[in-house]
Parts: C-alpha cells; sequence; structure tokens
C-alpha cells in the first residue's frame, strides 16, 4: 500500500512521463501542474497543464478492506481505494496547430504507456524532495490511465469553475487505482491452537401462532388475552431442539413442555404491558468440556400483554377516588389511585379511560386522563380527573397501548367500575 503522498507522487510522475515525450514532439514544450485559471496572461506558451479536479472512491476495491476492525480494534490498516481525474489543457501558437500537436503527443503516449511502472515511481521521487517519504512504487495495484469521454455539455460545465478563464483544447484522463494506507498498527490475533468445527443438522424453527393458558391445565385458546401470571403458548413448525429456550423481550424462558409443533413457558414476571416479542432459541452442547452456544433461532412473533387492574382479599378492584370537589359548569374533579399488575415502568404512557355504565341516552359520556408524572416503576398509578359528570363509570387502563379488559354479565360489561359521587 502507500501513504498520504500517493496523489502527488501520481501527479509528479505523470508530469514527468508527459515532459519526456513532448520535448521531442513539439521542441520547447513544458508541463504544468496548476490551475488553469493561474496560468500567466499574454503572449501564448507552449505546453501542457495537468490539473487534478476530482478524487472519487474506486467502485471495485472501497470495500476491499472491511472488516478492519473486532471490538475497536483494528485487524489490519484501513486502506482508502482512489481514483483520480486530470484536466489536461493544451497551450500554445494556434497558428502552428501547437495545441493539437501537444494533444496528439499525449494521447499516443498515454495509449502506450498507460500503467505508471515501479522504476518510474521510483526515479520521481528521488527528483522531487518533497516527495521522498512516499512509497507509492510498492503498492500492490499499479496506477493505470485511461481518457475519460465527457460531452460538451460536461466538459463546459467543468471549465465553468474557473472564473473567466477562456476554454482551451482540452482532454480528460482517469487515474486507477490509489491506495492510501492508514498508519494505525493492527493488533495481530495470537495462533489457533486447535481448530473446533462442529456439524450439527440444521432445523429452523418457525412460530406460527401465539397463544395463551390461564394456567397448566386450563385449556389453550387462540384469541384469549394474554396477562401477567398466564402462559404462554407457541405455536409453530421444528420447535423442539437439543436444549430449547423462548426469548420473551430479551428475557430467557425454559419451557414448562416442548413438542414439535407447541411451547408452553410461564410469562416472566419482569415484563412490562405492552408489545412484546417471542423468539424460539435452540441451544447445542459444544466442546470439551461441552458448554452451551446459542445456535438456530426462529423468527420474531408478537404478542400484547394486558395489564390487570388488581383486587384485594374481598375480590374488589382496587381503585379509589379521593379529594373530590366541584368543578365548572356542576361537573366533578378528583384524584383516583389505580393499582396495576404488571408493574408500570417509569417512562411507559398510561391512560385512564371511562365510559358511563348504563347511560339515560345513548351515546354515554366517556372520558380519557394522562397518569401522573412517576420517578420509579410502581404499581400504584395516580390520576387526577376533572369536569367529570357524576355518576357510574366503566373503568380501562391503557399502558402503551395495551388495554386492561372488562368484565361481563349476561353479555353486557360491569365491571370494573367507579362512582364520582
Amino acid at each position: 500500500m502507500s501513504n498520504f503522498l500517493a496523489i502527488a507522487t501520481v501527479t509528479s510522475t505523470l508530469q514527468r512521463l508527459l515532459q519526456g515525450a513532448l520535448a521531442a514532439d513539439v521542441p520547447g514544450a513544458t508541463v504544468t501542474t496548476v490551475r488553469p485559471d493561474s496560468l500567466t496572461a499574454g503572449a501564448p506558451t507552449t505546453g501542457v497543464n495537468i490539473y487534478l479536479y476530482q478524487v472519487t472512491p474506486n467502485g471495485a476495491l472501497r470495500n476491499a478492506d472491511l472488516p478492519t476492525r473486532i471490538e475497536g480494534n483494528p485487524v489490519q490498516r484501513p486502506v482508502a481505494a482512489l481514483d483520480v481525474h486530470y484536466l489536461l489543457t493544451f497551450y500554445g501558437d494556434e497558428t502552428n496547430l501547437e495545441p493539437q500537436r501537444l494533444l496528439g503527443s499525449v494521447v499516443r503516449t498515454l495509449h502506450a504507456r498507460p500503467v505508471l511502472t515501479r522504476q518510474m515511481i521510483r526515479d520521481t521521487v528521488i527528483n522531487v524532495p518533497l516527495l521522498g517519504g512516499s512509497d507509492l512504487a510498492d503498492q500492490v495495484e499499479l496506477v493505470k490511465f485511461s481518457p475519460s469521454p465527457l460531452s460538451l455539455e460536461e466538459l463546459s460545465k467543468l471549465w465553468s469553475v474557473f472564473f473567466q478563464t477562456p476554454y482551451s483544447l482540452s482532454a480528460v484522463y482517469q487515474g486507477t487505482v490509489v491506495l492510501i494506507e492508514s498508519k494505525e498498527t493492527p493488533q495481530a490475533a495470537l495462533p489457533v491452537r486447535e481448530r473446533k468445527v462442529y456439524v450439527v443438522p440444521f432445523s429452523q424453527p418457525v412460530i406460527e401462532q401465539i397463544k395463551s393458558q390461564a394456567k397448566a391445565g386450563d385449556p389453550i385458546i387462540a384469541d384469549q388475552p394474554i396477562l401477567a401470571g398466564y402462559n404462554l403458548v407457541v405455536a409453530g413448525r421444528q420447535l423442539r431442539g437439543e436444549d430449547t429456550l423462548l426469548s420473551i423481550r430479551g428475557v430467557e424462558v425454559t419451557p414448562a413442555d416442548v413438542s414439535e409443533t407447541q411451547i408452553i413457558a410461564p410469562i416472566p414476571p419482569v415484563l412490562q404491558a405492552g408489545v412484546q416479542g417471542v423468539q424460539v432459541i435452540h441451544q447445542r452442547m459444544m466442546g470439551t468440556p461441552p458448554m452451551p452456544h446459542r445456535g438456530v433461532e426462529s423468527n420474531v412473533a408478537a404478542f400484547v400483554l394486558h395489564p390487570m387492574i388488581m383486587k384485594d382479599a374481598g375480590q374488589n378492584y382496587e381503585i379509589s377516588v379521593t379529594n373530590v370537589q366541584a368543578d365548572t359548569s356542576g361537573t366533578k374533579k378528583a384524584e383516583m389511585t389505580v393499582k396495576l399488575n404488571p408493574q408500570v415502568k417509569q417512562r411507559q404512557r398510561v391512560v385512564i379511560l371511562l365510559n358511563e355504565l348504563q347511560p339515560p341516552s345513548s351515546p354515554g359520556r366517556a372520558y380519557s386522563f394522562n397518569a401522573e408524572p412517576t420517578t420509579a416503576d410502581t404499581d400504584t398509578i395516580k390520576f387526577k380527573i376533572s369536569r367529570v359528570v357524576q355518576g357510574t363509570y366503566l373503568v380501562r387502563i391503557q399502558v402503551d397501548g395495551a388495554e386492561s379488559l372488562l368484565g361481563m354479565t349476561a353479555g353486557q360489561y360491569d365491571s370494573p367500575k367507579v362512582t364520582i359521587p
């Protein structure tokens, strides 16, 4: 590879290559490497100006050195692969066709000798003191030049960047590829003492459906809401592995029952209400002594863990209304406290929904209020309600969109409920 002097070395080597050819074809011709708009005005001088106007990533090698790091430590030196684009401008006496003669000489030279050889580069480094530290000659890839066919519109746009500079006969060439290597020192890994290769049959588990079971022995119901304390039932194909685990929101759970088409596992008590992701993991024992290794994983399926409004020892819902006061227009304001399972995490969004029970007219009144901010995880949530008409209301709680359930009797919702006196 080469260091940061590589681009300048390419330009200088190209200059020396063309200078040798032009001196023989057009006596007195010189090769310069300045901006086209910085050339001295006045009588035309005979020569070619080389201007590096653009550098682009090389499409073939731009990602050849990835990855270069493991856990932040370099394992090899990063290498930038670049293509360099040159604008060659020809100057001279137009009456003697000098620009065109120079163009012909350059085209012939770069077509016959399109590659910058290592010896050409070493000679350039010796003769140009500023390039004394360049190691372009040691680069794995040699730099090759080829003409770039620009349309008249593209060429005019290129010349438009040179303010008030008249156009001169020009050609564009591309140099490929320049490899610039970092100075970082890679950290070599220790030699491998023993190769451990294991061959195991591949069996991809697939989750097709998530169901629930209230408790062991109860029927498994597909559309039954999933609550804290329930068993999660995963249905699918090829679910049994050598050692099968369920990952529920990143918490690994050992199933109570595993078969090829069904897994039953308890819902972890640490889960919060809301949408959860579940995945089947097949572990395998490998090595000497045998150690568990995470193997094949299934697709990720989602389910909703609904919050529950807790009940006390007398099977009454733990909902309290305190500090009831008169509000505007004959309505009431108060503080409500609701106890939930599972606990609500600090950053979860909690909303209470109140729907009038047995309204005298349809539709009934409905209200929603956000919970008071909390400073820690808690199962007791407080709400401030306002402008609520006196009456009895059904109560639902939403935690991150997951909603608590309502009880029914004879096909009618009747619990949990609260009365605003």
